[in-house]
């Protein structure tokens, strides 16, 4: 299934959570980026998202909380080469008490391209229990904030149809 073409325009214009330049030892078989790297730059991603949440390694470690990923959905558009230049973009689609549903954009600064979309739910965790757990009122507030930004962006989220908070 192919996603609705958005302009690149308008995906660069949402914040911009990780940027890396395609390094050689991420080179395939095929001469372009290997697929597993896809996940690790979406993954490294993540990180300043639950940073700017509040969710950060300390928070995490005095409270004995987590992240998990519970689904993914990746579709690859356009090939990323080695010595490109990718920026990873995000939108908040939707939340529940206790996960987040949303989109990360891989954009090839080097091609002008969208390259991938990453669709994801992840939760809280408590991590005593091993379990999902509703967001602490002070990171829900901040989840609502970004969400209520993206909310009011002009162009549907080309989300699979699948996957919910």
């Amino acid at each position: 299934m192919k996603p609705p073409t958005i302009p690149l325009e308008k995906i660069t214009a949402l914040n911009t959570v990780h940027r890396i330049t395609i390094p050689p030892e991420y080179q395939d078989e095929n001469g372009h980026m290997n697929i597993r790297w896809y996940m690790s730059i979406f993954d490294d991603a993540g990180y300043p998202v639950a940073e700017s949440l509040g969710l950060t390694p300390d928070y995490h470690r005095q409270h004995t909380t987590g992240g998990f990923d519970l689904e993914h959905h990746v579709h690859y558009l356009n090939e990323v080469l080695i010595g490109d230049t990718v920026s990873v973009y995000l939108r908040l689609v939707g939340r529940s008490a206790k996960r987040i549903h949303y989109m990360m954009f891989m954009v090839n600064e080097t091609r002008g391209t969208l390259a991938a979309l990453f669709e994801c739910v992840n939760s809280f965790a408590d991590l005593k229990i091993r379990r999902t757990a509703a967001y602490p009122d002070e990171i829900s507030q901040k989840i609502d904030v970004l969400l209520a930004q993206h909310n009011t962006l002009d162009w549907a989220a080309p989300v699979c149809g699948v996957m919910s908070a």
